[in-house]
């Protein structure tokens, strides 16, 4: 046994690029990108990524430099989540919900060698490009509309003729070591330096996998693109549509309108989604409604559905199944597989199980819930909490440039999620509450301390603590305590208002991470030990409303 050897023909390092390369093979001649009145075959779609591939290397894109692009759900970032890679590079998705700031800090700590800027964000891009101070990325590059061109200019290149100039025949550079990485994705600015979580060839390959086998999704899907793509990499199903040779259904604008007659006219088959979105298509006027004609599979998660809202979904022609992950195992690394007993339970029993995390996907080695004091796993009860804690090949590489980072996320050979969670005794997996202070709003991960230190910037807040409040809308949203200084310049008359700092707020941090509400407290409740009593406020918030 000792004398047979790896060879190339027996070994192959894995990357989701084959799946392109196979698309093209087999599926030559079916739609793989629909968006407006635009439409690809596979087989343009693959010559489209080679020449970008070959115009990155002429530009003396060499391994491992990092390009990155700010857009919306178009085909270029569809395209560029292989020409990228084929071109040795790694592929930098940013989040377009981001302000200027935050844009720029992904910028500068990740190294961009290449920015490419969709014509709608040309402006904020702009904005960003001023922090830097000269440190900007050395190649600038505008997308323009594919159908009707705008004209507008953004650094020296255009990226569709970036295309059109490329040679067709180059086929990209081979992966010599699957651990190379082929995505950095950042955390949205979960805390005060977004870390940058790196993907590794192997890791996207295998998550793939997993995404479509979790999922059950079949042979020439009809895809809907109304989950970010900058959102782990489309929680790789950029890369999974291909491998089952499907349609990607592009949107600009994910309206309830342009959902259902998008759904409606190209027979779409899956989506992608935060449970906000639930609330966007269930609030739909009749005029922006279309009927649904056939089921429409949607996998959701970033955050735990309302058990409430998925019977209501599901009467439309939806029918959902709940993930779970994070940006750091790309994608969801358990799933609420569904067993077919349950189908007997009353709605409202099946509408909880279903709103459950569930069970580790078949490419991830393992899931649990600890102690990591002791690293002994709790009871099957349901009850005895601890932290869900994650291994297998499809977790990240690590935090970018941040090792003691990446070393306090991995602990005794498991990815510690920060989540809290339950196992259930058939082994089902639920979240019960975070040891991190994130709040997941729409899909958006919030930091409680990063809000709060913008808030302890405002000369008339003494103390502030921000905790998580329901939201009709975005499943959660930031709530505000604050105490206020007293005689603030000896005006004992000069009273601080919400809508102040509300206002405030707006002027320093991204939209999605404003206070939906602001209490005023004399004295913020703490613990023996000086330290702001979360709980106590949190217990608070949850019977608030949105005001």
């Amino acid at each position: 046994m000792d004398l047979l050897t790896k060879c190339d023909a027996n070994y192959v390092p894995l990357t989701p690029i084959t799946f392109l390369k196979r698309a093209n093979a087999v599926y030559a001649n079916r739609t793989s990108v629909i968006y407006e009145g635009t439409r690809f075959t596979w087989s343009q779609t693959y010559e489209r990524c080679c020449r970008l591939a070959d115009s990155l290397r002429s530009l003396k894109v060499e391994k491992n430099d990092v390009v990155s692009v700010l857009a919306p759900n178009i085909p270029a970032v569809y395209e560029m989540h292989f020409a990228v890679p084929m071109a040795g590079a790694v592929l930098n998705a940013i989040n377009t919900r981001l302000d200027a700031k935050n844009i720029a800090t992904i910028l500068s700590h990740s190294g961009a060698k290449v920015f490419f800027v969709d014509y709608q964000y040309v402006e904020l891009a702009s904005e960003a490009l001023r922090f830097l101070d000269g440190a900007a990325p050395s190649i600038l590059a505008c997308i323009d509309d594919i159908d009707t061109p705008t004209g507008v200019l953004f650094g020296q290149l255009e990226y569709e003729q970036l295309v059109q100039r490329g040679n067709p025949g180059y086929t990209g550079e081979l992966v010599q070591d699957e651990w190379d990485p082929i995505a950095l994705n950042y955390t949205s600015g979960t805390t005060s330096a977004p870390k940058g979580v790196v993907y590794s060839h192997r890791g996207a390959y295998l998550s793939t996998l997993s995404q479509i086998l979790g999922w059950e999704m079949g042979n020439a899907p009809v895809y809907l693109w109304s989950l970010p793509m900058f959102h782990c990499n489309g929680w790789t199903f950029t890369w999974g549509v291909a491998a089952r040779g499907g349609t990607n259904v592009c949107l600009r604008n994910t309206t309830a309108k342009d959902m259902y007659h998008t759904i409606a006219e190209h027979a779409v088959t899956h989506m992608c989604c935060a449970p906000v979105v639930f609330n966007v298509l269930l609030e739909a006027k009749p005029h922006e409604r279309r009927e649904i004609t056939s089921p429409v599979e949607i996998l959701t998660g970033g955050a735990p559905p309302p058990a409430s809202l998925l019977p209501k979904i599901e009467r439309l022609g939806f029918h959902v199944t709940h993930g779970y992950g994070l940006t750091e195992t790309a994608g969801a690394a358990l799933v609420c597989e569904w067993q077919r007993k349950w189908n007997k339970l009353p709605q409202q029993d099946q509408a909880k199980l279903k709103a459950r995390q569930g069970i580790s996907l078949l490419t991830l080695s393992d899931a649990d819930v600890k102690d990591l004091d002791t690293m002994a796993s709790v009871p099957r009860d349901g009850e005895t909490m601890g932290e869900i804690v994650l291994r297998g090949s499809s977790i990240m590489k690590g935090y970018f440039k941040d090792p003691e980072a990446t070393s306090k996320a991995f602990r005794n050979g498991w990815f510690a999620t920060g989540d809290i969670g339950v196992i259930h005794p058939d082994g089902y997996l639920e979240i019960k509450d975070r040891s991190k202070d994130v709040i997941i709003s729409g899909g958006e991960n919030i930091s409680s301390v990063e809000l709060e230190s913008v808030l302890y910037r405002h000369p008339r807040v003494l103390e502030a603590a921000v905790v998580a409040m329901p939201h009709p809308k975005w499943g959660e949203s930031p709530c505000a305590f604050i105490s206020v200084k007293k005689n603030y310049n000896g005006d004992t008359n000069d009273i601080v208002k919400e809508s102040d700092i509300i206002a405030y707020c707006k002027k320093n941090l991204p939209r999605f991470m404003v206070p939906k509400r602001v209490e005023f407290m004399a004295e913020l409740p703490k613990t023996s030990t000086g330290k702001i009593h979360k709980f106590q406020l949190r217990a608070l918030a949850r019977n608030f409303v949105v005001k």
